[in-house]
């Protein structure tokens, strides 16, 4: 699974997603032909990332090549179950990635179109968030 090297910091504030910030960077296909592009915003766990890939790779059966761009940096805390109130911040469980709508999460090259589409519409199954396929203009 992916996680940090290392971090400046060990633990982070939430930070809420608000609906109306859209992506400013990594909006346009820069590797490949085909993508696949968050409609929604959503913290994407390394867990759902991998799953996606590994969907992927399975019905690409090693064909073309797959660009991951999004990376989780953003750690996740937990506290144990039935914990009293206090006692300061729990410990980093996991790690997500900050998504928000606009931003192009992978990106598909080598394959035609429809073995793209159906790859990257199994990825989407492994998501917590709306996407769309999409294309490169030529």
């Amino acid at each position: 699974m992916l996680l940090p090297k290392s971090v400046k910091y060990r633990k982070m504030h939430k930070n809420p997603l608000k609906s109306y910030q859209v992506a400013t960077t990594k909006t346009t296909l820069a590797f490949g032909s085909y993508g696949l592009k968050a409609l929604t915003s959503s913290w994407v766990t390394s867990r759902q990332i991998e799953a996606s890939r590994r969907a992927m790779m399975h019905f690409l059966k090693r064909g073309g090549k797959i660009w991951i761009r999004i990376f989780p940096d953003k750690p996740v805390t937990t506290k144990g179950a039935e914990v009293p109130m206090g006692g300061g911040k729990g410990a980093v469980d996991h790690y997500v990635a900050v998504v928000r709508p606009g931003t192009i999460m992978f990106e598909i090259d080598g394959v035609d179109r429809e073995t793209a589409a159906e790859a990257l519409r199994l990825a989407k199954h492994k998501l917590p968030l709306q996407s769309r396929f999409i294309e490169k203009m030529v």
